[in-house]
């Protein structure tokens, strides 16, 4: 009902969304094999997401490079353009240490592999069509494939309680963010309704008709909508409350797939529909530019909020998840900042290096993240027993490897120099100077400092505290350690050599596509 097709034939090409087809037909054969194999040959069902995956990466680059005439597809629902691509790549390169992370997690849980594996692809999926989107429907469609899987991988652990606690608010309150979301979606159909046209929720058809916009207080309560969808799913104060007990109540691998996956989808699908449906407008007193000043204003206020609430609240955190967690909130709140320049740039130009700073921002986010809870489902154990401060008091001298392969994890999401951290901030920070933003980046250096204590407390507690009681050391597993190697490599290369990335990310104008 709120789609509206052009007349004439669809416009299929499946070639625009070969990444998608790979990791979904991935997940269904995944499940397949998981069904048929053999108890010793449960080892295939990750073999084959691994392959599945690499797959979707070497397509994804095929696609950058031959960059084929046609950019969009299915009547403009699918777009292709480097801020699909390059959150493409975020997806799964997440989804790859998702499986290296998990897989001794697994084994030691005894839990279903193929079950986890076929879940995780779908919700990979989901995030690649809320990137890939060009349609408000489509970003409905990838969002709930998202969620759905997420929400079952929250309560995976299903004889424990914490696990079946954290699926349940996660589900609850996720249903409630999916509803204001397509209420929104909605509102902007009937707001973009003219006297000879239906309405649309194609983005790039919703930007041409801002201006002719006969309901402008319904463009701006259905704008205001989707802020609220969106802004529970990555995360932004107020619209947080769900993450910290979600996150500690989650499996650790489940965890850190939802600190750097799903939120990087939300930012995705966020400054498309926002920066590109509800651009800076011609003429500032239409529709458009109401709501265009509506939603940059508004965002702005939300980073400071986000990356304030985050960092002070994490301080009194005992609980290790439970910091990460409002970590996680608070780095929510410094790609924010480089979300508001996007959306206040006046030039294309500008416009593409402030989505690229946010998309390298959260690609360093996603590697250092996903590195931490590496170390930290190892530290905890069967069952997560062991994921308070005090679990890790001394244990810098008895697992040194363990020990400064998470103080690496810690100093770059603190932002120390050198380190990937270190850039994502500087290019987000650079972003919003050059429009003007210079109370928000001040803040945001502001909340950096003050996110100095918890990140550093930890590495104090390894290093300088003795243990009270015997700890065994863990043995890191092959694939553990090969995740390892590659979060830390990536920290050391994104902080030292971020041009490559960043050039690669913004080689071309990222671009609304417009239906054809």
């Amino acid at each position: 009902m709120l789609l509206a097709f052009q007349a004439g034939t669809p416009d299929i090409n499946l070639t625009l969304i070969a990444p998608e087809m790979i990791v979904g037909i991935a997940g269904v054969l995944v499940m397949m094999v998981d069904a048929f194999a053999h108890r010793n040959q449960r080892w295939l069902t990750g073999t084959l997401s691994i392959i599945s995956l690499i797959a979707a990466a070497v397509s994804c680059f095929w696609l950058w490079n031959a960059w084929p005439a046609q950019r969009s597809a299915f009547n403009g629902m699918i777009v292709l353009d480097e801020l699909r691509l390059s959150f493409t790549l975020i997806f799964l390169v997440v989804a790859l240490l998702t499986i290296l992370i998990s897989s001794v997690w697994i084994e030691t849980e005894k839990l279903p592999a193929g079950e986890f594996h076929s879940l995780l692809l779908f919700a990979t999926t989901g995030m690649m069509l809320m990137a890939s989107a060009g349609d408000l429907v489509i970003v409905f469609l990838g969002l709930e494939i998202l969620s759905i899987a997420t929400y079952v991988l929250a309560g995976f652990r299903r004889t424990d309680v914490r696990s079946n606690e954290s699926s349940l608010k996660y589900f609850i309150l996720g249903s409630f963010a999916s509803a204001f979301l397509l209420y929104g979606i909605a509102l902007i159909y009937g707001a973009t309704a003219t006297a000879s046209l239906p309405g649309t929720t194609n983005i790039a058809i919703i930007a041409t008709r801002l201006n002719q916009s006969l309901y402008p207080p319904l463009l701006l309560a259905g704008a205001a909508m989707l802020l609220v969808g969106f802004g529970f799913k990555i995360a932004t104060a107020p619209f947080h409350v769900w993450t910290p007990d979600v996150y500690e109540g989650a499996p650790t691998p489940v965890t850190a797939f939802m600190a750097a996956g799903p939120k990087a989808a939300g930012f995705a699908s966020f400054m498309r529909v926002f920066v590109f449906g509800f651009p800076i407008a011609t003429a500032a007193l239409s529709a458009g530019g109401y709501a265009h000043k509506a939603w940059v204003g508004t965002l702005a206020i939300m980073a400071v909020l986000t990356m304030t609430v985050g960092n002070v609240v994490a301080i009194a955190q005992n609980n290790v998840k439970r910091m990460l967690a409002y970590s996680s909130i608070a780095h929510a709140g410094y790609a924010l900042v480089g979300f508001v320049a996007a959306g206040a740039a006046t030039t294309a130009e500008e416009r593409s290096a402030a989505l690229s700073a946010v998309a390298f921002y959260l690609l360093a986010y996603a590697i250092m993240n996903m590195g931490a809870f590496a170390v930290v489902t190892l530290i905890a154990r069967r069952g997560d027993q062991q994921t308070t401060v005090d679990d890790y008091n001394g244990i810098g001298f008895a697992s040194p490897v363990l020990a400064f392969s998470l103080s690496i994890f810690l100093l770059s999401l603190f932002g120390m120099p050198l380190t990937a951290g270190f850039t994502g901030k500087l290019f987000v920070f650079s972003a919003a100077l050059r429009q003007g933003y210079i109370w928000l980046v001040v803040i945001g250096v502001l909340n950096t400092a003050v996110s100095a204590y918890y990140y550093l407390r930890l590495i104090i507690v390894m290093f300088f505290r003795e243990r009270t009681g015997a700890w065994e050391v863990p043995r890191i597993p092959s694939s553990l350690a090969i995740a390892l190697l590659i979060t830390i490599l990536g920290v050391f290369y994104l902080g030292l050599f971020p041009g490559r990335i960043i050039s690669v990310f913004q080689s071309r104008p990222a671009i609304a596509v417009r239906m054809r």
